[in-house]
């Protein structure tokens, strides 16, 4: 005979599992997850359905650059431009200054990289002689942001080989113009391809722009100048003067060439005085900035040139170029004199990650780690943490809750201090998703990571050109135990394309996360309830619960799901029944929401004047459900843009059957 009802509860915690059988995740794990997208582990307990993200900004930032027309009375269907970085394609669109027309690129008739020029075939006509020098702004929005960050209330994003900064309203600002002092022309009668100039407080790179008063075209420096003691030099030009320069003409400095294909990084430092970030792009010398003043450290040693990673240690910047470290004296970061205290040191392989974590440099490889400990070059010392486990994926080296992420071979690894003095552990924090690790990095071939430290959280994102926004995937993992890799419950993440991201406190001391992508905006994390518009589809999938006998069959009657409300909920449970076998008949569907039941009334929903504030939220939600099976799962299915809200526990009320 059937007996009576029985109640089995379930605490959800342990994060998504896929390590174990059914059978097993079922008796030893039934509060994990065999299914858990778009939720995180919370700190506060339960399932929490990740926030949103929206636009930090409305306006995409700048694509190509900032063209300029280059010469006067054009007319017909070709078009010179000038302080061109990277070449459009052809359908690329445009428009010119003081011209409402927008045109199209028809065909790249020709461009040359080294004198920043290009000749294209355009439609309609020129509806109008477009001024000499004019600026020519691109429509089109679908190159990469390589690299962003938070500095100085401001966002810094980098994109077609210039950086501009922008906060959450207005129009971008180009930051990467070079400043050189007051520049003027030194000398009048000039003609050719020499310029001579003075007043320079630092050298010209080639491949920088600049416009001469009074003088027709933009101008590009062919080859670093050699500037003496007076600051005065010969730069090398392309094309030739248009006409000849008045002396102590004005020159205006207008791009550095930062062009490349990589990520770009950064590092933040205070070392004398005026907070500065300095970025590495793997193809140019580093460049500074301290939101005045934009300098290429091209008067460094020639080994800087392709530097990838750069890391602040022992009031020094390190900069990591293949397997070479070079860093700058202390307290400066421009210095690399070694009688001042600069140096290099070889660490055997190529470096994929830098950071500094207690007292000491830890150096990543592919397939080792070393620390450096020490003040300066006189004390210094390089010693290996361990020669079989590197760092396989550059931009996974995160700092969460006192240990060191970072993406091995084998999947996501701790490394934290132990109570012995120069001690590590390194044990693999993604076991539990191992299958899902694996899948997760032979899918993409490039990374970005951030934490968030409110949530003791670790994201990880990988990056396809050819995914869609949808489909993009990421890892997150919340941290409840320090100094262990079993402390960690993983989630998977979809819908959140990233290539670049940055997490950092701003100036009212709030956490901000911004990433990037190939759409040309910046975007904020753990902001709003929707994927920029898009709804927020989050799915979890209980193990399979056997409800006390494997082999026994129940049936099971009624579900109770207990929520941690911040608003309105609504969404979908499913009843799968033996372990979701093939051909297994199951429930329809159950639906529960408090949008109807609840006392409560939500900003952006209610009437005001005529809803209720102040109400109770609904957070019990009791649906009945009739199945029959050995085993039991409950999926549950939520897409919309509800706030956020925890999925905290439930209880199945079952009957057992007789033995069969």
């Amino acid at each position: 005979m059937p007996t009576a009802w029985q109640t089995f509860p379930v605490e959800f915690r342990g994060g998504l599992v896929t390590n174990m059988s059914p059978l097993q995740q079922g008796l030893n794990a039934p509060g994990s997850a065999r299914e858990l997208r778009n939720f995180e582990p919370s700190i506060e307990g339960g399932y929490r359905r990740v926030q949103g993200y929206n636009k930090y900004n409305e306006t995409f930032a700048p694509t190509l650059g900032s063209p300029k027309v280059q010469g006067g009375s054009q007319t017909g269907t070709t078009l010179n431009l000038a302080n061109v970085f990277i070449a459009p394609v052809v359908g690329d669109t445009f428009t010119i200054d003081g011209d409402v027309t927008e045109y199209t690129v028809d065909v790249v008739d020709s461009y040359s990289s080294t004198n920043k020029t290009l000749i294209a075939t355009i439609s309609p006509t020129l509806a109008s002689t477009p001024a000499d020098q004019a600026d020519i702004t691109f429509s089109n929005n679908t190159n990469l942001i390589r690299g962003i960050t938070y500095f100085g209330s401001e966002v810094i994003v980098v994109r077609d080989s210039a950086f501009w900064s922008n906060d959450t309203s207005g129009s971008w600002t180009l930051i990467s113009k070079p400043n050189y002092g007051t520049s003027l022309v030194n000398g009048g009668s000039q003609t050719g391809g020499t310029l001579a100039v003075d007043g320079l407080r630092g050298t010209p790179y080639a491949g920088d722009t600049f416009t001469i008063a009074g003088v027709a075209k933009v101008y590009t420096v062919t080859a670093e100048a050699s500037v003496n003691d007076d600051e005065e030099a010969t730069l090398t030009i392309t094309p030739d003067l248009d006409t000849s320069p008045s002396d102590n003409a004005a020159i205006t400095w207008l791009q550095s060439d930062r062009t490349t294909s990589n990520k770009v990084r950064f590092a933040r430092h205070n070392l004398v005085g005026t907070p500065t970030i300095v970025f590495v792009d793997g193809a140019n010398y580093p460049v500074k900035y301290d939101r005045t003043t934009f300098k290429v450290l091209n008067e460094g040693p020639v080994d800087l040139i392709g530097s990838s990673f750069v890391e602040n240690f022992k009031n020094q910047l390190f900069f990591a170029n293949g397997s070479n470290l070079l860093f700058t004296a202390p307290y400066t970061d421009t210095d690399f004199t070694a009688a001042a205290g600069a140096g290099t040191i070889n660490v055997g392989a190529t470096v994929t990650g830098l950071i500094t974590y207690r007292e000491q440099l830890i150096i990543f490889t592919r397939r080792s780690i070393f620390r450096l400990t020490g003040n300066t070059l006189a004390d210094f010392q390089l010693q290996p943490i361990t020669l079989d486990i590197g760092c396989v994926v550059e931009d996974s080296v995160q700092e969460i809750g006192g240990d060191v992420m970072f993406l091995g071979p084998d999947g996501l690894r701790l490394l934290s201090a132990t109570d012995r003095i120069g001690d590590f552990n390194l044990g693999t924090a993604s076991k539990p998703i191992q299958n899902v690790m694996t899948s997760f990095i032979s899918e993409h071939t490039t990374f970005a990571s951030c934490v968030i430290r409110k949530k003791s959280q670790y994201r990880i994102f990988g990056y396809a050109p050819s995914v869609s926004k949808s489909s993009a995937r990421g890892i997150l993992g919340t941290q409840f135990a320090d100094q262990t890799s079993q402390g960690m419950a993983w989630a998977r993440l979809r819908g959140i394309k990233v290539y670049a991201v940055d997490s950092f406190f701003d100036d009212d001391e709030e956490e901000l996360i911004v990433f990037a992508n190939d759409s040309g905006y910046v975007y904020r994390m753990e902001s709003g309830f929707s994927f920029d518009g898009d709804s927020i589809r989050a799915t979890f999938s209980t193990p399979h619960l056997s409800l006390n006998d494997p082999r026994l069959r129940k049936t099971v009657y009624k579900l109770t799901t207990y929520v941690d409300p911040r608003g309105s909920v609504s969404g979908t449970a499913s009843v799968k029944l033996d372990f979701d076998q093939p051909n297994t008949p199951e429930p329809a569907p159950v639906t529960f929401s408090n949008g109807a039941t609840s006392a409560a009334s939500f900003y952006g929903d209610a009437d005001y004047g005529v809803a209720t504030y102040g109400g109770k939220l609904v957070n019990i939600f009791s649906n009945q459900v009739v199945g029959a099976g050995r085993a039991v799962s409950i999926q549950f299915t939520f897409n919309g843009t509800d706030p956020d809200f925890s999925l905290d526990a439930m209880t199945l009320e079952f009957a057992t059957n007789d033995r069969q």
